[in-house]
């Protein structure tokens, strides 16, 4: 993995944790933790998505989507364990 593709996945993390949270509201992680959660939030993505049959296509904005709805999976996912 070069360094081009980390800075990627860094923005991508970063810009899908920060919409996430966002979106799930009373989730603030900080720089760190939203890139952190983009990531994870990618990962979840990578086998829901496909599983239920949406296909994002390439290119950045379609990843930030991809990642941006697995974070909002994982946020959700978080608060129903927190509260339950």
């Amino acid at each position: 993995m070069g360094l081009n593709s980390v800075i990627v996945m860094l923005i991508v993390g970063a810009v899908a944790g920060w919409l996430a949270g966002q979106i799930v509201k009373g989730y603030g992680f900080g720089l760190v933790g939203n890139i952190v959660v983009g990531i994870l939030g990618a990962f979840v993505a990578s086998f829901i998505l496909p599983a239920i049959g949406l296909g994002m296509g390439g290119g950045m904005v379609a990843a930030i989507i991809h990642a941006t709805i697995g974070a909002v999976i994982l946020l959700v996912l978080l608060r129903l364990a927190r509260t339950g």
